[in-house]
């Protein structure tokens, strides 16, 4: 069976959030410990010891959410992470757009990318129109 246009779309936004999240954000924990310490965790202020526990609560979440039986439970566990993140950028004062709102536009990525790939989310979550429209 063919998948629709919306489906792919969806698969397309959830691939990139993946490759994002794995790239930019997972591997560099567990590889380049020290720059990603002394760059991200420390002005920020988060000990170092909490570097790999970080790393691997990301990757927890990037692979439930990419398991289609788990997708929904992957999303709502990375939405609490990237709240936390949105609230550590808030308290120092990061720069609004750029920093401290970087996770809602990651966690809008990985719901659109969601919600166009699983009808039942679409389902539970319709865009409705609004009645001026369907009058129209």
């Amino acid at each position: 069976m063919k998948a629709p246009p919306m489906v792919w779309i969806g698969r397309v936004l959830s691939g990139l959030f993946v490759l994002f999240m794995l790239g930019a954000s997972i591997t560099p924990k567990f590889l380049m410990a020290d720059m990603v310490t002394e760059q991200n965790l420390t002005p920020l202020g988060w000990p170092a010891k909490y570097l790999l526990l970080i790393g691997l609560i990301e990757l927890g979440c990037v692979i439930l959410y990419v398991i289609p039986r788990t997708s929904l439970f992957g999303a709502v566990l990375m939405t609490g992470l990237l709240g936390g993140a949105i609230a550590t950028n808030l308290r120092v004062e990061n720069p609004l757009f750029s920093h401290t709102l970087f996770g809602v536009w990651l966690g809008l990525f990985m719901w659109g990318g969601l919600w166009l790939r699983d009808a039942s989310l679409r389902a539970v979550f319709p865009i409705r129109e609004t009645r001026d429209a369907r009058e129209g």
